[in-house]
């Protein structure tokens, strides 16, 4: 009997503790429940994006390897606009502005490159795109357009060779002064183990810089 008792006291006080406190543990399992299934889904959406995109990016490459514009320009077309927070969108802006280079066509070279600065899911991306922007409105000669592209806070890895192609851009515009000091900025910036350093020396010697 007295079993039975202390049974019914905890059943007693479970009830009570259920009535207060049981709607907000079953809203704040729904909501664990939710949060799991969600974070699921996003991450099979993620994975079939990806996949398709990798397929598209195969089709870009092979337009590519086969000097194919016009299936260069629908491949990267389609993974800006269906895969572009994708890997394979920022890849695809670089290598599509590298065939439109390739091809002599500029200005068809340059709208990638700027929706990658845009647009890039990974920020050095967005930085690898903006360096080749810049020597893509070098060879324009749109100088101050080039300079403005490398105007950024923090190139971070990027560092010394957009110094690099700072000074590239100045030495086009006759300013070699400036030009030396982007150079000496861009030693400075890059490791001793930069492959770009040799050239930067060799830049900053043509100008009479020790």
């Amino acid at each position: 009997m007295a079993y039975d008792l202390q049974e019914q006291d905890q059943l007693d006080a479970f009830r009570a503790f259920w009535n207060r406190w049981g709607n907000l543990i079953l809203g704040v399992l729904t909501v664990i429940l939710l949060a799991t299934a969600g974070w699921r889904a996003w991450n099979y959406w993620q994975q079939k994006q990806s996949v398709q995109a990798a397929v598209v990016y195969e089709q870009l490459s092979a337009a590519v390897q086969a000097k194919d514009i016009s299936k260069i320009k629908q491949a990267s077309g389609e993974l800006f606009e269906r895969y572009p927070a994708t890997v394979y969108g920022s890849m695809a802006a670089l290598v599509a502005a590298k065939a439109y280079f390739d091809a002599g066509d500029l200005k068809a070279a340059k709208a990638p490159l700027q929706w990658a600065v845009d647009k890039a899911a990974d920020p050095e991306y967005r930085m690898l795109a903006r360096l080749r922007l810049a020597g893509v409105l070098l060879d324009e000669k749109a100088y101050s357009e080039a300079l403005q592209a490398l105007n950024v806070p923090d190139a971070g890895a990027f560092a010394a060779a957009f110094a690099d192609r700072r000074g590239d851009i100045l030495v086009a515009q006759g300013q070699a002064a400036q030009a030396r000091e982007a150079y000496q900025q861009a030693l400075q910036k890059a490791g001793d183990a930069n492959a770009l350093r040799p050239l930067i020396q060799l830049k900053l010697d043509a100008l009479g810089g020790a």
